[in-house]
């Protein structure tokens, strides 16, 4: 189907939005994701009692990686739009929210409300450069775009040590946070209350990409994806469509950075490298590009590799040295490896690969049922 067919122009479907058939469609999605945000909550909170404290903190590592994933779903998996800066985005919202939260320090300011401002601050920042970086994408096409991402992935953290006055150089800037709530108990252990942070920022964030993937600019995102010339015919605005992907794609970013600083309380330059964004890039299609669900599988990896790689040095008879090099190396060389694996055997990555199978199951119940 071609998109021109596919999507509805804005001005037709402003009309049927006001006519009122569509309005039930949306509000039944909106209560299915907000279902859906309220059982991943519960299974988290009963997760957290059962899980150990390290594997709480890394169960949040992975929610903090979800924000960014998702973003870059909705920008390349969507929206057709390749980016290679994600990791400068990110550490746009982690150094705002350590800004932030320095500056509430030394003015002496406490409270719980605190740091959901820092966040929101992180992501307003984000956002912004976002909308600058989205401004010149959407002019740009293939590789001129992929290069002013890369620029903004090499620029940005290069900026935190030339202003060492404000970002303190490739020391960074400590995140001061408080600790959870006297009414939680003396020893409430602080990584569940990390996760209970950190997940409910990132439910919030997936409950509103879902309902804007599933709404009318959702789908102006896959017709410009699929062909720009017919989404323009279809009275679609391509440029401002794609100016809007990625600002929400941005806002993912600064959110999953802002996060992952509030989780190491601390930020520094070497955190958000060039690295970083190959390995966001690469998650995202190795879960399954175009899909939430990809986006959160890409997220699982993004945390278990560091640790795979690690249980692997250790097999290995190494001098430190080398055993080090080798650590650093590894995940990047595993990624790429997986990439390509996932790609030939699964091309529409992890999540690709079980709807693949759950179409085949269903259908052989199916058959049985018949027979």
């Amino acid at each position: 189907m071609s998109a021109t067919r596919a999507v509805t122009p804005p001005d037709t479907e402003a009309r049927v939005d006001r006519a009122g058939p569509a309005e039930p469609r949306l509000g039944s999605t909106l209560l299915r994701h907000l279902g859906l945000a309220a059982v991943a909550a519960l299974l988290l909170v009963a997760a957290s009692y059962g899980l150990e404290p390290f594997r709480n903190f890394q169960l949040a590592t992975v929610a903090a990686y979800l924000c960014a994933t998702a973003g870059l779903t909705v920008l390349t998996g969507l929206n057709g739009q390749l980016s290679l800066g994600h990791g400068a985005l990110m550490a746009t919202g982690a150094y705002t929210v350590a800004l932030c939260q320095n500056a509430f320090a030394d003015a002496g300011m406490t409270g719980g409300w605190l740091l959901p401002v820092s966040l929101g601050a992180a992501v307003l920042a984000a956002l912004v450069v976002g909308a600058v970086v989205g401004v010149a994408a959407a002019r740009l096409r293939g590789p001129y775009l992929a290069g002013v991402t890369l620029a903004v992935a090499v620029v940005v953290p290069a900026l935190t040590v030339t202003f060492d006055g404000v970002f303190n150089g490739e020391q960074g800037l400590a995140v001061p946070v408080e600790p959870p709530p006297v009414a939680l108990g003396a020893y409430f252990p602080y990584e569940r209350w990390q996760l209970w942070v950190t997940a409910a920022a990132t439910l919030l964030a997936l409950l509103l990409l879902a309902n804007l993937v599933r709404s009318r600019y959702g789908r102006t995102f896959r017709a410009v994806r699929d062909d720009e010339v017919a989404a323009r015919l279809a009275g679609i605005h391509v440029a401002r469509t794609q100016v809007l992907a990625f600002v929400v794609s941005a806002a993912g970013a600064g959110l999953g950075g802002a996060l992952l600083a509030v989780l190491a309380q601390s930020v520094s330059p070497g955190a958000f490298s060039l690295t970083l964004s190959l390995f966001l890039l690469m998650a995202v299609v190795i879960g399954g590009l175009g899909s939430l669900a990809g986006a959160a599988w890409g997220a699982v990896l993004l945390v278990a590799l560091p640790d795979l790689t690690h249980a692997l040095t250790e097999q290995l008879t190494l001098s430190p040295a080398v055993a080090q090099r080798v650590e650093g190396n590894l995940p990047l060389a595993i990624f790429g490896i997986t990439l390509v694996v996932v790609m030939i055997a699964a091309p529409g990555g992890v999540q690709g690969l079980l709807s693949r199978l759950s179409r085949a199951v269903s259908a052989r119940r199916a058959s049985r049922q018949r027979s």
